[in-house]
């Protein structure tokens, strides 16, 4: 499993906040992260719905993170573009994964362990903790 090139750089874009002081524009974030303004300003505006990143507007305007770094955990950020972290897609609700079982497949057991795994290692991270990468 990969993590989507979106998720990438939605983690990207939240470090460069970590490290900035104040407000940064769309344009600058967009250069230091190597990701073009069109796509940063469609992940800045899922990370402002999800509340983590704060938007300013006019000519002084900007981003920055809408709480402390400790406060942010990689889960927030990985759901804010991808929505709920599940690990199969049989674990939703609206999901028919005809197997032959009469309530649900042998896996969803095992499916359902391994995502609250996963959910709970990337909620023990926050950006607080992150290395710079540069």
């Amino acid at each position: 499993m990969v993590i989507t090139l979106e998720t990438d750089y939605a983690v990207r874009i939240v470090e460069l906040l970590t490290r900035a002081e104040g407000k940064t524009d769309a344009r600058t974030i967009a250069e230091k992260t190597l990701v073009t303004q069109r796509f940063t300003l469609k992940i800045l505006h899922k990370l402002v719905n999800a509340g983590l990143v704060t938007s300013f507007k006019g000519a002084h305007g900007g981003y920055m993170l809408a709480r402390p770094p400790e406060k942010i955990t990689l889960l927030q950020v990985i759901e804010a573009v991808e929505g709920p972290y599940m690990f199969s897609r049989c674990q939703q609700e609206t999901y028919n994964c005809n197997h032959s079982c009469t309530t649900s497949c042998r896996f969803h057991e095992i499916y359902d362990e391994v995502t609250v795994m996963v959910r709970d290692k990337l909620r023990s991270y926050t950006f607080a903790e992150t290395d710079a990468c540069d």
